[in-house]
């Protein structure tokens, strides 16, 4: 194991021998940068899970074709121009939760068509149960060995699952942190379809971890009874603004950016973005799981982001997830330029907020 002496010099030679312009002609890593793990100040994991999805499907694929995508991406950016410097890196994609994937969705499969059916297969409840448990466990391991080697950590899904783990990972590190919820949906259902892990479950289940203050959830548009019920019920824990309701002040005259300072008060000093690809317009992820009309673009959730920094406030993690390839590279080309604004975003927040 290199020091970190040893690490900075290795890293700062990398550094040296590198083209930033030629990023797309030589296939390295993630974004055609040549570090690795270990001389990386920022990690991300990349979780090829989707057991749970109820609807299209694809975001299995979404760490490989956000990976093949990123050789493309020019590295200057204004937010933070020498921010790859950092050290960003990818782990290998883990073909033994691709394949394990690919199992339980099978299982889902079939117990959905019975569920349809008003038949609850416990057997297949369980089984997907303890799948999605160990998948969880994966998580949070990995990014707990991450975090406590000093890395900032990022998961690239999957499925919007896939953070459970690293929400209890992050848990045991910050005594009191919220999450920045962008997404199309709530995702506050309580075992959506019987299943306790769903991917539509995420934040019901993010509710028991305690450490979790605050959930701010930005830009939803498609959400259910059942879901509004817990966000009365947790209204100490959850503030919602929806698509309509941010976007028909605006109408009105109320500027964008107030209505972001608006939000962003309800955030604590350390905050986890959570992103979910349907949160932008849908010709944006056209290919996502459940796209639903309505949005944000690009730049609006950059500079919201953006907004959260100048508060003062710290990103501590993040995770981009449902990002799903189609017949060509969009899905994907849109999801590595995410993925990019918010590594630079994060490392830029690091920067700021040493402590």
């Amino acid at each position: 194991m290199k020091n970190d002496l040893e690490k900075n010099k290795i890293l700062e030679e990398k550094i040296a021998l590198f083209n930033p312009s030629d990023s797309g002609a030589l296939h390295h890593g993630i974004f055609g940068l040549p570090f690795n793990e270990e001389e990386s100040q920022m990690v991300l994991v990349p979780v090829p899970w989707e057991a749970t999805v109820s609807y299209g499907q694809g975001s299995v694929l979404g760490p490989k074709t956000i990976l093949d995508a990123s050789q493309q991406i020019d590295l200057y950016d204004p937010i933070n121009p020498d921010g790859w410097k950092k050290g960003i890196a990818m782990l290998d994609i883990p073909s033994s939760i691709f394949y394990k994937s690919k199992q339980v969705r099978e299982k889902t499969n079939e117990y959905i068509k019975e569920y349809n059916q008003k038949i609850i297969n416990k057997k297949l409840q369980n089984e997907i149960r303890i799948d999605s448990q160990e998948l969880n466990i994966y998580v949070k391991e990995i990014t707990e060995k991450l975090l406590n080697e000093g890395k900032i950590v990022g998961i690239v899904g999957g499925e919007h699952s896939v953070p459970l783990g690293y929400f209890e990972a992050l848990s045991e590190k910050y005594e009191n942190f919220g999450i920045l919820q962008i997404d199309a949906h709530l995702d506050l259902r309580d075992g959506y379809l019987g299943l306790e892990y769903s991917h539509a479950s995420i934040f019901f289940n993010a509710l028991k971890i305690k450490n979790i203050s605050k959930i701010v959830s930005v830009g939803v548009r498609d959400f259910s009874h059942e879901e509004m019920e817990t966000v009365n019920k947790e209204k100490d824990r959850i503030s919602v603004f929806t698509d309509y309701e941010i976007k028909k002040e605006v109408f009105c005259g109320k500027n964008l950016k107030d209505k972001f300072d608006e939000i962003i008060k309800n955030l604590p000093d350390s905050v986890y973005i959570s992103f979910d690809i349907d949160g932008l317009i849908p010709y944006l992820s056209p290919n996502t799981g459940t796209p639903v009309m309505g949005g944000f673009t690009v730049e609006e959730v950059v500079f919201l982001f953006e907004e959260v920094i100048a508060s003062g406030r710290k990103i501590i993690g993040f995770d981009l997830c449902e990002v799903a390839p189609g017949k060509n590279e969009w899905d994907g080309n849109v999801g590595a330029r995410v993925l990019y604004k918010l590594c630079l975003l994060t490392l830029k927040s690091h920067e700021i907020n040493k402590n």
